[in-house]
Formats: C-alpha cells, sequence, structure tokens
C-alpha cells in the first residue's frame, strides 16, 4: 500500500515531536529528557510495556498484535542521540543547548517511530508483537551494542529487526537500500611518537618525533595503495597531529596522531590493523624514535540479511514507487550490533536536496514524516499479517 492515510493525518503532530526533540538535544547517553518523553507518549500511546534504563538510557515498547499467535516479534528501532555541534541553522526550533545539535536526524528517526508506534496501537492489524526500540548513544557510543549487551534481543524475544535514517541527496521520501554489507567498520588508532627533544637550530642533537610522524602519516596511505587488494574498500584518516612542544624554536620530544579506519571486510579490516601497527613502529625505529601504535575496534560492518532486505525494499516501493540500489557507505552504524545478533535490514529514505549530516546547517526534512512512518508500520503488518 501507500503511505498510510492516517500517518498523513498524524504528519502536523510528529512534526511538532520532533522538533521539540531537536530544541532540546542530548548526547551520547545523557538523552534523559528525550527518553522520558518517549517513554511518556508510548504510555499515552497505550503500549502493552514500557521498559526504560535498557542500555542505561534506552526503552522499548511492546505493542501486542490483535492477535499473537503467531509468536513472531519484529524489532523496529530509532536513534535518540544528538551531535556535539554548534547549530547555525537560525529555525524557529533550533537547539537550546550550547554546542549541542540533532545535525544527524536522530529527532526525525525517533519521531517517526513514535508515529508509527501511535498508529500500530490505535489499529493493531497484524498477528505477533512489536518492540519498538529507542537507542541513545549511536554517534560513536555505541548504544546499540550496549542495549543488546543488557538483553534486548533475547528479554524481548526479538526475532527481526529493522532500521532506517535519513540521506541527505536522495529525493525526498524515496528510498535506497542494499544487501549484504552496507555500511563499513569504523575503528579508531592511536600513535605515540617518542623522540628526543632539543633546539630548532640543532636537529643532529635531537630525535625529532614531527619528521618521525610526518613519514608516518605518509606512509600509513601504502595500507590501501599497496596492501590492499584494489577491489576492496578501505580508507585510512590521520585526523589529528598533538606535539609536546608548542613553541617556535624547540623540537619537541614526542607527537601524538589519532585518526581512523573505515573498512568493509573482515580480512581486510585485520589487514589494516596489522600493518597500521608495523608500520607505524618499523617507521620508528628507523629514525631512531620509540613507536606506540594502539588500534581499537569500534562499530563492525553493518551487513544487510538478504532475506529482510528485500522485503523491507518492497515495503519502500510500495510506498514511493520505487527503491534505489544504495551505495556502500564508508561510515560507521552501531545497528550493526543489532543485525549481529538478529536478521535484519537497514534502509535510507530520501531526505531531498539538504545540507548533509554532521552539518551545523542540516535539518531533518519533516515532509518526509508520513513515508518513513508508513515503512516502519508496513514491515510490522506485512511481516506478521492477519
Amino acid at each position: 500500500m501507500p503511505i498510510i492515510n492516517r500517518l498523513s493525518e498524524l504528519s502536523p503532530e510528529i512534526t511538532a515531536w520532533r522538533r521539540d526533540i531537536h530544541a532540546h538535544p542530548e548526547v551520547l547517553y545523557d538523552t534523559h529528557r528525550t527518553s522520558a518523553l518517549v517513554a511518556e507518549k508510548l504510555r499515552d500511546f497505550g503500549c502493552d510495556q514500557v521498559e526504560t534504563g535498557i542500555g542505561r538510557t534506552g526503552v522499548v515498547g511492546v505493542i501486542y498484535g490483535s492477535q499473537t499467535t503467531s509468536g513472531h516479534v519484529v524489532g523496529l528501532r530509532a536513534d535518540m542521540d544528538a551531535l556535539p555541534i554548534q547549530e547555525m541553522t537560525r529555525l524557529d526550533y533550533a537547539s537550546t543547548q550550547d554546542g549541542k545539535m540533532h545535525a544527524c536526524g536522530h529527532d526525525g528517526h525517533t519521531a517517526m517511530l513514535l508515529g508509527a508506534a501511535k498508529y500500530l496501537c490505535e489499529t493493531r492489524q497484524f498477528n505477533g508483537t512489536v518492540a519498538v526500540i529507542f537507542q541513545p548513544a549511536e554517534e560513536g557510543g555505541a548504544g546499540a551494542r550496549t542495549m543488546c549487551d543488557d538483553g534486548l534481543m533475547d528479554r524481548f524475544n526479538i526475532q527481526e529487526v529493522y532500521g532506517m535514517h535519513n540521506w541527505p541527496g536522495i529525493p525526498a521520501g524515496q528510498f535506497a537500500i542494499r544487501s549484504g554489507p552496507f555500511f563499513a567498520a569504523s575503528d579508531f588508532f592511536d600513535i605515540h611518537v617518542a623522540g628526543k627533544g632539543g633546539h630548532a637550530a640543532k636537529p643532529h642533537e635531537a630525535v625529532d618525533p614531527v619528521i618521525v610522524a610526518s613519514h608516518i602519516v605518509t606512509a600509513l596511505q601504502t595500507i590501501s595503495s599497496r596492501n590492499t587488494d584494489p577491489v576492496h574498500q578501505v580508507v585510512v584518516s590521520v585526523t589529528s597531529m598533538q606535539s609536546s612542544s608548542q613553541a617556535y624554536n624547540v623540537i619537541p620530544s614526542s607527537v601524538h596522531l589519532k585518526g581512523t579506519v573505515r573498512t568493509l571486510d573482515s580480512a581486510v579490516r585485520d589487514l589494516a590493523e596489522q600493518r597500521l601497527v608495523d608500520i607505524a613502529t618499523s617507521t620508528g625505529a628507523v629514525f631512531g624514535a620509540t613507536v606506540d601504535a594502539n588500534f581499537q575496534r569500534s562499530y563492525p560492518v553493518m551487513v544487510n540479511h538478504d532475506r529482510q532486505t528485500e522485503f523491507a525494499r518492497d515495503i519502500a516501493r510500495d510506498i514511493s514507487g520505487q527503491c534505489d540500489d544504495a551505495p556502500l557507505i564508508m561510515g560507521g552504524e552501531d545497528f550493526a550490533f543489532m543485525l549481529e545478533q538478529r536478521p535484519g535490514a537497514y534502509i535510507l529514505v530520501g531526505n531531498g536536496d539538504s545540507a548533509p549530516v554532521h552539518n551545523p546547517y542540516y535539518n531533518f526534512n519533516d515532509d518526509i514524516i508520513p513515508a518513513g512512518c508508513s515503512w516502519f508500520v508496513q514491515i510490522a503488518q506485512n511481516r506478521m499479517p492477519l
């Protein structure tokens, strides 16, 4: 079916929820206001069970269908957290919190899943159970892993799980998805270079860690260009270089590098970790410096399951008339942890011609709310038909 009429009717109300959440952004696990608002609304809608404090500040609402003989439970997930960004939009409902902003559209995801929950509570036209999952700390805090570690899947007997993210550049209300690896593993590294400080006029008496660090930065790019099969994706980015001295005339005694590695294949991920450590330490040895390289694994590759992806694609086509093949995305997404525990799929819904996510001028497009809500609802209804 296309967009559900009732959800179009509810759109102004859902938009008001979204803009209220937007004006009061909370980062990582500090989603206390948002979590309380979500729990209150789920109770008002008539959810059969509302549980808070899952994964620290996560919320789960349980909705029984008019029949439950199938025994099937479908999970629908939205993220709630904002980013530590200063908003520049000057919207009427712009962030009231200095240095915090919903710059990725999680306010919209939360509002759309709330709208779907309201409709599902009103109609209950499915045979089974829906668990609506509101997750904190997607932006670097691995909130999905924390909720899973807190027993999310087993506690609510979830058998399949689905998620959605808005995407600037895709026409508003259109969808895109791909099966298999979709979002990259996102890992981090710290490289500490210890040399011997000295006077800038006497470099021969020092072991210059800036020179060593510079060679490491350049050499790390060979992980992609010379160590990895060209048909496999890997991105190595050094994003910070800090020395122990800020003076013009002092060679520092140490330099700290940090950055990120993105991969879409477990073997490439292993290779990148080993080569990063080897390159950094051996480069240091060549110049007489001591190097400590630490590789920290974070979000795994997010892999959509084949069957659930095709089901999600069919629902999207029913709503918008088409569903394009999404590109591989080298950004990370912690819904990967949920897809490691249960089969499911993650889809993109177009935000139109907007500023990109993680940008101080970004804003979620409220016009896509009926499409997003309809997708969540129809996943539940079509996956568990009466």
